[in-house]
């Protein structure tokens, strides 16, 4: 209702979170909600009107990973394993928000599971005029400290993570290309986005190119921070 900016982000978070549901990481469900003039009684912002927004449903029994929470997380090969997958994950929607300064992701102290968030800046921070472009290792979550703490401790498990990544990437972006039409059709009229050109930009993800060149440059940042390995 803002602007067209920040329908784009919307429509990045919805998106980047159906992908991620389909990829079956542990993340929050979300649904279309209606917030209402009433709903804002009592809160310091207020509006007069009425719109669809995106929503997330709140996870229990989680805590942020950050620095000092770190300590509290099962070190595990699984753990990393998790992480590597989201990891990739993010190459591949050129997610620029998960990173070093800024892991969005939760800690599920039950289930021991990561809970990755915040899709709102996957296709190069909701950048649909231009074609999608490489994360660097910087840009993602393989130059935060828990990634390389874990690369460190479970150095025997990389090779087999690896191996598990190759053969399931194709596999998550295989599901992921399914469901494009079902995705596209949970946009709200309301939002008053193109969605040919929204369409367009997530077919972006399946071009074969963009594929071999995720996969080669996700094999490569973690090469430069882990250094465990020639890469061949």
């Amino acid at each position: 209702m803002r602007s067209s900016a920040a329908s784009y982000k919307l429509v990045s978070e919805l998106i980047g979170s159906e992908m991620a549901r389909i990829w079956r990481f542990n993340s929050p469900e979300t649904a279309i909600v209606n917030v209402k003039p009433n709903h804002w009684n009592g809160l310091r912002s207020s509006h007069s009107t009425t719109a669809p927004a995106f929503g997330s449903r709140k996870k229990i029994g989680v805590i942020d990973v950050t620095p000092t929470t770190i300590g509290e997380i099962e070190d595990t090969p699984l753990m990393f394993a998790q992480l590597a997958h989201i990891a990739l994950f993010d190459f591949w929607m050129a997610n620029e928000d998960r990173n070093a300064n800024n892991a969005n992701l939760m800690y599920d102290i039950v289930k021991h599971l990561f809970v990755p968030i915040d899709y709102g800046c996957v296709f190069n921070t909701a950048t649909y005029d231009y074609p999608l472009s490489q994360l660097t290792a910087t840009d993602s979550i393989i130059s935060s400290e828990i990634f390389e703490m874990m690369a460190i401790n479970h150095k025997s498990s990389i090779i087999s993570v690896i191996r598990d990544l190759d053969r399931n990437y194709g596999i998550c972006v295989g599901r992921c290309r399914e469901q494009v039409k079902y995705i596209i059709e949970q946009i709200p009229q309301e939002w008053n986005l193109n969605r040919d050109t929204i369409e367009n930009k997530v077919n972006e993800l399946f071009d074969v190119h963009w594929l071999e060149d995720v996969w080669q440059n996700f094999m490569e940042c973690l090469n430069e921070k882990v250094n465990v390995w020639p890469i061949h």
